[in-house]
């Protein structure tokens, strides 16, 4: 979530929205129908996004969803189902964390839930993969995103003398037009920021998975998300030397290492839409753009902001893009859980998030048309033309390690000499050390 987590991977802050329902004794049924209880980790505009995407079922219905807003949401999954007293249904950390939890008996099948012929008919094989363990389906995906897009404002770039109308295609192109920006306006070019509570560093991350998949290639960026990759490999370590070459450098990072460890990825982006930028450059998931517009209502996509995609680098590997998602789970079976749960996998549900922005849908039979704007459409477009579409690797990862390499990332802005040592205390953890 992080993202989305990620995208999950993706909220403002900790909000606890509508809490007067949402402990134990939810499920009940009152007058207007029964409350199901919902955690997940959206809050602010996400938080909307989803209460408008639930809103026609629960016209249909007459329940009631009752949500609970947590950037710690593993945590408070594991504490919430231990003591007996889980939510009926929950957005998912990942699909490493949706397995931990599916082997401990703790999700309920969907495979009688919702309709297999469909979902195969409407989503990637890719999506209801992920969302499968030991043969059966535990969770769905009802949004995803595009990761590793680099946003910059179109006004503020042209006086720069850097030219995106075409996107730079290689990695090296793109490292000469943020040299040429740095010489030109005597700025830095990046603005990062990754804290983001329990979960501060996944930002960092987000850069790391996407030198890897394009220096080393999908098979070993697949390696690396089923855990079979060493972490202090030769391959990964040129990984996080290429992050630490952007991050470290206070030619190229806004603020240095205190306003990128300090700064929430939520409003790291802030000093680019300043009447003089303090940066230009922003790398981050399509979900972004909700953020964007909330902290400043004015901007336009296209006019103000816009994006293109990672380059290439090792050129074998043209093509490859990490994506994420958000998958819901179902902790407590019920015939009004299970009704939701079929209409959160339709067009129609997810369609609603879609128009209001920051989500792309993995159903194929929410139309391009249904995008608010010519950059969510491209995002859309995107994900659909990835090739391979690699899942973000950590979130494919135990919450031990998956929480492990986002305090590795921490630690790496915090002491760039820790490398090597940082890197062999992954390997430890991801060999049961």
């Amino acid at each position: 979530m992080i993202g989305s987590r990620l995208g999950r991977l993706f909220s403002v802050a900790v909000l606890l929205g509508l809490l007067a329902a949402c402990g134990p004794g939810t499920g009940s049924s009152t007058s207007g129908g029964k409350h199901l209880h919902v955690i997940a980790t959206w809050a602010g505009d996400e938080q909307a996004s989803f209460k408008a995407m639930v809103k026609p079922w629960e016209d249909r219905t007459g329940n009631k969803v009752d949500y609970e807003a947590s950037r710690d949401l593993n945590a408070l999954l594991t504490t919430r189902v231990q003591a007996g007293t889980p939510p009926d249904l929950a957005g998912l950390p990942g699909p490493g964390q949706m397995a931990e939890f599916a082997k401990a008996g703790k999700l309920v099948n969907l495979d009688g839930v919702v309709d297999m012929t469909a979902m195969n008919d409407q989503y990637g094989q890719n999506w209801v993969k992920l969302g499968t363990v030991g043969g059966h389906l535990v969770g769905i995906f009802i949004k995803t995103s595009i990761k590793g897009l680099i946003y910059y404002d179109p006004k503020t770039i042209s006086s720069t003398g850097v030219d995106f109308t075409t996107p730079p295609k290689t990695y090296d192109e793109l490292s000469a037009d943020v040299n040429k920006i740095q010489q030109k306006t005597g700025k830095t070019p990046w603005c990062i920021g990754v804290e983001s509570g329990a979960a501060s560093g996944w930002p960092g991350t987000d850069w790391i998975k996407d030198f890897f998949l394009r220096q080393a290639g999908p098979a070993k960026y697949e390696q690396w998300g089923a855990g079979q990759e060493p972490w202090n490999s030769p391959e990964m370590k040129t990984a996080w030397q290429s992050f630490g070459a952007v991050v470290n450098s206070s030619k190229l990072t806004y603020g240095g290492k205190n306003y990128v460890l300090s700064t929430n990825f939520a409003t790291a982006f802030d000093p680019m839409f300043q009447s003089t930028p303090g940066c230009y450059l922003h790398h981050q998931a399509s979900f972004i753009t909700s953020f964007f517009t909330h902290d400043f209502p004015n901007l336009k996509p296209v006019d103000d902001f816009t994006f293109f995609g990672f380059p290439d680098i090792n050129p074998q590997y043209s093509g490859a893009q990490v994506v994420a998602g958000d998958l819901f789970g179902m902790f407590k079976d019920s015939p009004e859980a299970r009704d939701l749960i079929k209409y959160l996998t339709t067009a129609q549900a997810q369609q609603i998030w879609v128009k209001r922005g920051g989500a792309v849908s993995p159903n194929k039979k929410v139309d391009l048309s249904a995008y608010p704007d010519p950059l969510s459409k491209q995002s859309a477009q995107l994900l659909l033309a990835a090739n391979p579409p690699e899942f973000d690797a950590g979130d494919l990862q135990t919450n031990a390690m998956q929480t492990a390499f986002f305090a590795g990332v921490v630690s790496y802005i915090s002491n760039p000499g820790s490398l090597d040592s940082i890197l062999n205390d992954l390997e430890k953890k991801r060999n049961g050390g």
